[in-house]
């Protein structure tokens, strides 16, 4: 089997965790499933066996498809396209559980993609995600710990998400040099309205570009004066970024968003 490091690919070809990830998505027979980046069909198989309506792909290596995925295409819908320029709310007219071993290089973009979608949680019921260890730590990690910043707070505010279990390499082909973890994400009926997703974004960036200095100087980046906004929202302005809760940073950005359109 060739793959293409340029790619990220790297192909689950443990059975046991195969079974483990197909039995998360909770699959019925009215279920709408997608799977991004299925590789050699590893995973496609289990998902099958679970009868689910329909089964989408999205692959962009065509030479995939053409060996591998082509033994499927009686049963599922086959995409030839890069994952971060498919409109998903065009992909179904039914919540669709998401399945993704995601491609290392882009596995943030893709996911920051997929919270920033204004109607997310209609069109996902759940999504069974792997990440580099060092992603999925980042991605669950809560405040006052090393990991935590940008990629923690936008999770935290779209989705729930619960860590399943850590994937040894050897469970991959090529073998990768790092550890992988498989978490299952739902996203949240209610949370904090922004007028633009990209505002918190924004926001985080500035905060954690320079996580160990105190949150004074963002402050006063973004709105002039620091005394104002940390009496209003009883901010310590000696705090580092990684001090502050999900909740503070999305407080920031309304505040940030009313300054923008006074």
């Amino acid at each position: 089997m060739k793959y293409k490091k340029s790619l990220g690919q790297n192909f689950l070809i443990d059975k046991n965790i195969l079974k483990l990830i197909a039995n998360l998505g909770e699959i019925d027979r009215k279920d709408v499933t997608l799977e991004v980046g299925p590789g050699s069909g590893n995973l496609t198989k289990h998902i099958l066996e679970k009868n689910p309506k329909k089964l989408i792909i999205i692959e962009k290596d065509k030479l995939l498809i053409n060996k591998f995925l082509k033994n499927f295409e009686n049963d599922v819908v086959i995409i030839n396209k890069d994952i971060l320029k498919i409109s998903e709310e065009n992909l179904s007219n039914e919540k669709m559980i998401i399945f993704g071993n995601l491609p290392y290089n882009i596995s943030t973009k893709i996911l920051v993609k997929w919270i920033k979608l204004k109607n997310l949680n209609y069109i996902c019921k759940r999504l069974i995600l792997m990440f580099q260890k060092e992603v999925a730590d980042r991605i669950i990690a809560k405040t006052n710990t090393k990991d935590y910043g940008r990629l923690s707070i936008l999770s935290s505010w779209r989705l729930d998400i619960k860590k399943i279990k850590e994937i040894n390499p050897r469970c991959f082909f090529p073998v990768p040099k790092v550890k992988s973890t498989v978490l299952l994400i739902k996203p949240k009926e209610n949370y904090f309205k922004f007028k633009n997703p990209n505002n918190l974004e924004y926001i985080t960036n500035i905060f954690f570009n320079q996580r160990r200095k105190m949150i004074k100087k963002p402050l006063n980046f973004l709105f002039g004066n620091s005394n104002e906004i940390s009496k209003k929202l009883n901010l310590n302005p000696t705090n580092r970024p990684q001090n502050l809760s999900p909740e503070v940073f999305y407080e920031i950005c309304k505040e940030y968003e009313n300054s923008l359109s006074q």
